[in-house]
């Protein structure tokens, strides 16, 4: 169902925390001991799991680095879930010092007004190079010339393949950079060859994979160079461009020869699909490059990895980031905030961000890092870990790869998400598309109106 109108605030409150009456927050700070007479950094994270693991090691090792700041990481949830909280107590006293915040979230914390952009501490440290840093990150976070946030856990879809099955039904494997008839005659052939036991591949129902898709043909997605012309804000999104109508057709395509498994949309989809893969009964799938490990640890066959498809006849623009980034409140003291951006530092070194790298999967923001010994030798021991940086640094540096500044876009992705459901059940391509982009774009329309 398309979102529109009820479903717009509801999903707006959630997503860029309007309205706060009913949100707390959740956890108590980490309280330091009586002799501890460091300034205390308060850093709102939602990393789970392994991640978490990752960057506790990483603050411990700062804290113990140095003798001024102490930097408590506290948890708040998955990013849906944490940025109302922070929206909500974001000019308070008990705002956290730094907080870590999904891409797609960047116009709602440029619109509170509630951060200070990293672009301040850049200009005032002269022994700072943002140089070091991957250009396709830092220019993602930089808004009207600008540098809005540190680069952190980022990361870019790339296309798993099972190779151990293609070699064994006697294929070819991939290129690096496939075209969508590679994927397509490969799907065709793996279906047909396994009599049906295999499904040749999968396109999840996912706003992000349709976003990174069609930029990869160097479409725009919104008016205004993608919502970040200076002065100017997005008004309309284009979702029937003929990127759009090519990718959902290439779908089609798959899904008429009888190759294509179709897993849905949502967390039930891509932990299905992942199944699938793992399980044999799909050989093609698309995720982020952030789960290589875990795919190649839980497969029980050589896995292949390669750039996102393009069509035969438009050559790759390349991609924009997903993840995350880390923002500084400003409502801070200074003290607080030398002590942010001193850990800020620390994170995007090329230590700590390839110690990050090898131990998340996540990208490492300072390219520097891929000279690591350690990094080296893993990349010699598993060549798929060096696919991600090779895409994103391959890029070309445009618009489009500088990614999308609306501030509904999960309200998009829901409609999006919608729209491919229904043509994967039958229904007309462009119809669909068109009816996604009128419910997303009067969406759109009702949040400008209601932050003019």
């Amino acid at each position: 169902m398309l979102l529109k109108n009820k479903k717009f605030w509801m999903g707006l409150v959630v997503v860029i925390g309007l309205v706060f009456a009913t949100l707390g927050v959740s956890g108590k700070f980490t309280t330091t001991s009586a002799d501890d007479t460091r300034i205390k950094i308060v850093y709102w994270h939602s990393m789970a799991g392994a991640p978490q693991i990752a960057l506790n090691k990483l603050v411990s090792q700062y804290n113990a680095s140095q003798t001024k700041y102490k930097i408590v990481a506290e948890y708040q949830g998955a990013y849906p879930e944490s940025l109302p909280k922070y929206l909500n107590v974001a000019k308070s006293n008990v705002a956290p010092t730094i907080f870590q915040a999904q891409e797609i979230a960047t116009s709602a914390l440029i619109k509170s007004g509630a951060t200070e952009p990293v672009q301040t501490f850049v200009d005032a440290d002269s022994n700072y190079d943002v140089s070091d840093l991957e250009p396709g990150l830092v220019k993602y976070y930089t808004v009207n010339n600008k540098l809005r946030s540190m680069p952190f856990n980022s990361s870019v879809p790339v296309l798993y393949y099972n190779k151990t099955l293609v070699k064994k039904l006697g294929l070819k494997a991939l290129p690096v950079d496939p075209s969508y008839s590679d994927i397509t005659n490969l799907a065709k052939a793996i279906t047909q060859k396994t009599n049906n036991k295999t499904k040749g591949m999968t396109l999840e129902a996912y706003g992000w994979l349709f976003e990174e898709l069609t930029a990869n043909q160097n479409a725009q997605l919104a008016n205004h160079q993608n919502g970040r012309e200076p002065g100017k804000r997005a008004t309309k999104l284009n979702m029937t461009s003929p990127a759009a109508i090519k990718l959902m057709q290439w779908a089609k395509v798959n899904i008429d020869n009888k190759s294509f498994a179709n897993y849905g949309a949502g967390s039930v989809a891509e932990t299905n699909q992942l199944a699938g893969f793992l399980s044999n009964k799909v050989g093609i799938f698309m995720q982020s490059s952030a789960s290589i490990g875990d795919i190649q640890a839980g497969a029980k066959f050589d896995v292949g990895v390669t750039y996102l498809p393009h069509p035969d006849d438009t050559p790759r623009n390349g991609l924009p980031i997903g993840g995350a980034s880390l923002w500084v409140t400003k409502d801070k003291s200074t003290e607080q905030k030398n002590g942010a951006w001193d850990f800020l530092k620390f994170l995007a070194s090329p230590k700590s961000q390839a110690q990050w790298r090898l131990e998340t999967g996540y990208l490492a923001t300072n390219k520097k890092a891929k000279e690591d010994p350690k990094v080296l030798a893993a990349v010699k021991k598993n060549p798929n870990l060096a696919v991600p940086t090779q895409q994103l640094e391959t890029s070309k540096q445009n618009v489009v790869t500088q990614g999308l500044l609306v501030p509904i876009l999960p309200i998009e992705r829901a409609n999006v998400e919608a729209a491919m459901q229904a043509i994967y059940a039958g229904a007309n391509i462009t119809k669909s598309l068109k009816a996604a982009e009128k419910a997303t774009n009067e969406s759109l329309a009702a949040y400008n109106a209601a932050n003019p």
